[in-house]
């Protein structure tokens, strides 16, 4: 069937269209042209959409919240946050889980009451913990090592108690500490040279140190310019805010008393312990303190007692004890110490030094009661028995059990004799390596956010998640120390922490920490709250990061994007000052940190009220 259009007329028409769109194109070209040049309004709303773009201050409100201006939202999509208001002044020395009043409700044999009892979950506060009024931030080290604002720890009680000691003094409106101490009465440096003169400490072959029963801490406070750092404990107690004080002076120390409970360190982790008249009995509960120690005195570290029973002769009418029975508890002492493979070294005065044994070939335990090897940095919470934690096997009678640690600094890089001998799950040399490279570039990175790192106005350290103790080796430095907390629900690398001559702690984040309140500068906390997401709430972590936080001391959380939105809605209600930033690669890395710094304010003098002055 034929077509009914005219074929000769639409070949007419084709030319015509064709010049209509050249024209069309050719106007639209000039047109862009024209504005280009420079000539014509375009350029100038080019020129400020450009400007709005680069200048952050055009837009002052900038919301990343979708807008919606034809629909009035009543209320937010989301709640606001949290608004913590601050505990009642009575609350300022607040330590959760050492708490007088509940303390007293526990038996008082074995010391059980003075151990960890942490408030039940509807017992917890829910509130910021205010700062004495007049707090002020502590002197720099090394200033603060002799002294401390009496308005940040006011408590005059040791003065009285220990005068004629010389642990602490009062001076107008601060404490001065003389470095003296119950056993050591021409002070610390005299007693520590006496030590030197049986014990490698100036060589670096002597590098942590553990003090039981550490009064004011002014032992560890003196081994620092030593290079040895010191972990030392003493309960909370009559004696009045011994560790408190140990703090306020830049010098580690934790909550803690040898009671029922092992304690919260690794097998083979200390170099040298002491007791300086610390009162720990012993010889009671069948050495079962002795046999602690030695669970967490590396083979070949040194033991120290200066105190009851030593040097009884001449004591024993002021301790107000027998000659029997002293003599009768000295006889015992060694005989505990033989048992474990101690060598007693040296006896002169008030002072006795043993040397544990460098492996189980050098010396025959005479008992055959040993705990099991596999358990021995089970801790947290397990009940101390009275058997004796093996040694690691050796392959030849001058073999250090463990494996030998360089001396410090070198140590501090060394590669570690568990990750050597490949007892720590996943964990190589040459990861351990890159590990400590990665930790270099994050803490570079952290100094250029925060300038004070680094600085004496940091001086206590922690580290809430430490694995490898990668950022405390980065940012290792005289002018300040570091705990290393590896949570117990982490991996156990605490062993490895102490090989590296650096110092820490196991600890549990749902529960609070075995300290004062404003004792530490600046909080790193590195995947702990994925690590803890749905073990706990993340409130109760951030506000237990609070109450160890010093008034303007600094927070840097290093996490997931999600996590840390989480954990930034949370800190809106807290008196911190925080920003997300991206991490040090860019953007596009889903790992962000969140740095805070939290604000002054302290508590009035008002009944049953804290306000900001």
């Amino acid at each position: 069937m034929g077509s009914k259009t005219n074929p000769s007329g639409h070949r007419g028409r084709r030319p015509l269209s064709i010049f209509v769109v050249l024209a069309l194109c050719c106007f639209f070209y000039l047109l862009g042209a024209w504005q280009r040049s420079g000539s014509g309004k375009g350029d100038y709303l080019a020129l400020n959409v450009n400007k709005m773009m680069t200048d952050c201050t055009v837009l002052p409100n900038l919301s990343f919240e979708s807008h919606h201006n034809d629909v009035e939202i009543v209320e937010p999509s989301e709640p606001k946050a949290k608004v913590f208001k601050p505990c009642d002044v009575k609350y300022r020395d607040y330590t959760p889980c050492q708490e007088q009043d509940r303390a007293m409700t526990f038996p008082r044999e074995n010391m059980i009451y003075r151990e960890r009892h942490c408030p039940a979950e509807n017992e917890k506060l829910h509130c910021l913990i205010p700062a004495p009024e007049g707090y002020t931030t502590p002197f720099p080290w090394p200033k603060s090592r002799d002294y401390a604002y009496y308005a940040n720890v006011p408590y005059k009680s040791l003065t009285v108690e220990k005068a004629v000691q010389n642990w602490v003094q009062f001076q107008g409106n601060v404490f001065k500490f003389p470095g003296g101490g119950t056993m050591f009465p021409q002070g610390a440096d005299a007693y520590i040279d006496e030590l030197a003169s049986v014990i490698p400490i100036a060589d670096g072959s002597v590098r942590t140190a553990l003090d039981t029963g550490c009064g004011v801490a002014s032992w560890g406070a003196y081994l620092l310019k030593r290079n040895v750092l010191a972990m030392s404990f003493a309960p909370k107690d009559n004696h009045e805010a011994q560790v408190q004080f140990a703090l306020e002076r830049g010098v580690p120390a934790v909550i803690g008393v040898l009671g029922s409970i092992r304690l919260p360190y690794p097998s083979r982790a200390f170099d040298m312990a002491q007791c300086s008249r610390c009162l720990i009995p012993w010889t009671s509960n069948e050495g079962i303190y002795l046999m602690e120690v030695d669970r967490v005195l590396r083979p070949g570290g040194y033991w120290i007692l200066s105190g009851p029973p030593i040097n009884w002769k001449t004591y024993y009418q002021t301790w107000k004890r027998t000659k029997e029975d002293l003599k009768a508890e000295q006889t015992k002492i060694e005989e505990l110490a033989e048992s474990l493979c101690w060598e007693k070294k040296y006896e002169k005065g008030d002072i006795a030094i043993w040397r544990k044994k460098i492996n189980s070939e050098s010396c025959k335990r005479k008992s055959s009661n040993l705990c099991d090897l596999a358990n021995a940095d089970d801790v947290w919470y397990q009940k101390m028995e009275t058997c004796k934690t093996p040694l690691p096997e050796i392959t030849n009678k001058n073999e250090v059990a463990g494996g030998e640690l360089k001396k410090f600094p070198a140590r501090l890089f060394a590669v570690p004799p568990r990750i050597a001998q490949g007892n720590v799950a996943g964990v190589t040399a040459k990861s351990y390596q890159e590990d400590n490279k990665l930790w270099k570039k994050h803490v570079n990175a952290y100094k250029r956010m925060n300038q004070l790192i680094g600085t004496t106005r940091y001086r206590n350290v922690m580290d809430m998640n430490a694995g490898l103790g990668g950022f405390a080796a980065a940012l290792d430095s005289q002018k300040s120390w570091v705990m290393n907390v590896v949570p117990t629900i982490a991996d156990n690398t605490l062993g490895v922490v102490y090989e590296r001559g650096l110092i820490g702690i196991y600890h549990d984040w749902c529960e609070g920490f075995s300290t004062y309140p404003r004792t530490y500068d600046l909080i790193h906390a590195n995947g702990l709250f994925s690590l803890y997401r749905g073990k706990c709430n993340l409130e109760d972590i951030l506000l237990e990061m609070d109450r160890i936080l010093r008034p303007e001391g600094a927070i840097i959380i290093r996490d997931e994007v999600d996590v840390l939105n989480k954990v930034k809605k949370i800190v809106g209600g807290m008196r911190w000052n925080a920003k997300m930033v991206d991490h040090e690669d860019g953007p596009l890395v889903p790992e962000k940190i969140l740095v805070a710094v939290k604000e002054y304010w302290v508590a009035t003098t008002k009944k049953n009220s804290s306000n900001e002055e």
